[in-house]
Parts: structure tokens; C-alpha cells; sequence
């Protein structure tokens, strides 16, 4: 599977059926070239204009499905958030 595939799914969490929305980005471990976690972007601050607060960091090990269209995760939102610089 190639990121232009994985950026197009939409990323759902199973905790509250909440969309979080799309893989903007991975995140690699620089020793062996394994994906660590999904990144996807916290909604836009005012009107889109601003750039995000923060980005949903999605661990690789809190994906439970990668499906035709969705990504389901398993994960509390309030840890993966992080802050953007």
C-alpha cells in the first residue's frame, strides 16, 4: 500500500465513532524504517486561516483495521493529541 492510499481513507475511532479525519503524515522509527504512528491534523483554528493547534499522533499498535475506505484506531483522544509547533 503506498501513503497517497492512506492519506484518502478516513481515520475513525472506535471509542466514539468519531472521525478524526485524514493520514496527513507518519511518523518512522530512524533505526529500523518502521512506521511508529499515523499523524493526523487537529481541526483548523479560525476559519482555516490560522493553521491547527494540534495534531492526533495515531501509534501503528492502536490500528485495529485498515479497511477499503476507513481506518479504524482504538485510542483515547486526549493523549494522542499534540501540540503543533
Amino acid at each position: 500500500m503506498r501513503f497517497c492510499d492512506l492519506a484518502r481513507k478516513e481515520v475513525i475511532n472506535v471509542n466514539d465513532c468519531k472521525c478524526l479525519g485524514n493520514v496527513r503524515d507518519l511518523d518512522f522509527d530512524e533505526c529500523d524504517g518502521c512506521i511508529k504512528a499515523l499523524i493526523v491534523p487537529g481541526p483548523a483554528k479560525w476559519m482555516g486561516c490560522m493553521g491547527r493547534e494540534f495534531e492526533v499522533f495515531i501509534p501503528w499498535c492502536r490500528i485495529v483495521k485498515i479497511g477499503p475506505d476507513i481506518i479504524l484506531v482504538d485510542i483515547d483522544e486526549k493523549e494522542a493529541k499534540h501540540k503543533v509547533k
